[in-house]
């Protein structure tokens, strides 16, 4: 009879965030178009490694499933992925699973993506509105214009860019690509418009746009093929032009 074939994970494992770190290997049995969700699931039935030894089942984050809400980012093989869209079948064994490393972890592969949203909040991505009554239709978006900002919006605050950016450390407070490029998608909204001098002058603080390197890791790195590179260069210019026009004025 023929050998069944088996899938092999090495897992970096941490009981809490000020717990040091382990390695486990488990091993499931194959089957056809497995994911690393799917992997996990398996060991979280049967938390028994490779070895023999009975182990506590491995702690994650996932709610889509259909690679849209990002939670279940991990480093897989050395490479920030979903673990809903990581087939087993184009990836090399043993799958090495790891934490992101850019943001605190929780435990074992789920890590808190909270200063992701924070970084939203400094650069004012969003659009107010005046009351809570219906404001009726809003100005229409140019068709050219629409097109670009629609990629921009496809963001899902999953971290890959973060991960991947070498500007992004313990030494820098450098907000990252994911939420400079939202600048450019709320400045390019007819009504949002209306406060870009807000977004701008907060890119223009520490951690802001001058802190980019420019290494384009983000775009190479992003799941969802947003034109980071081409958000950050046209904010930077944008904000520039800002910043000498708010000089002048004084």
């Amino acid at each position: 009879m023929a050998e069944q074939k088996t899938i092999r994970l090495k897992i970096r494992r941490q009981d809490g965030p000020n717990k040091s770190f382990r390695w486990e290997e488990f091993e499931i049995p194959y089957r056809e178009k497995l994911n690393v969700i799917s992997c996990l699931m398996e060991i979280q039935k049967n938390p028994i490694t490779a070895a023999g030894v009975k182990t506590t089942p491995v702690v994650w984050e996932c709610n889509c499933l259909e690679e849209v809400c990002g939670a279940c980012t991990m480093n897989i093989n050395g490479q920030g992925k979903q673990a809903c869209s990581a087939l087993i079948d184009q990836l090399e064994q043993p799958i090495v699973l790891e934490p992101l490393t850019k943001f605190p972890i929780v435990r074992d592969l789920m890590i808190d993506r909270q200063i992701m949203f924070d970084h939203l909040k400094t650069v004012h991505a969003w659009i107010p509105i005046d009351g809570t009554y219906n404001l009726g239709s809003g100005p229409r978006m140019a068709e050219v214009k629409r097109q670009w900002a629609y990629e921009l919006s496809k963001c899902m605050t999953c971290g890959c860019c973060m991960e991947a950016c070498p500007q992004v450390n313990s030494r820098s407070k450098f907000i990252g690509p994911s939420a400079i490029s939202q600048v450019r998608l709320f400045n390019a909204h007819p009504t949002g418009e209306m406060n870009k001098h807000e977004r701008l002058s907060a890119l223009l603080n520490e951690g802001g746009i001058a802190d980019c390197g420019n290494s384009q890791n983000c775009v190479r790195a992003c799941p969802k093929e947003i034109p980071l590179t081409t958000s950050l260069a046209d904010l930077n210019r944008e904000a520039n032009k800002f910043a000498i026009n708010r000089w002048l004025r004084k």
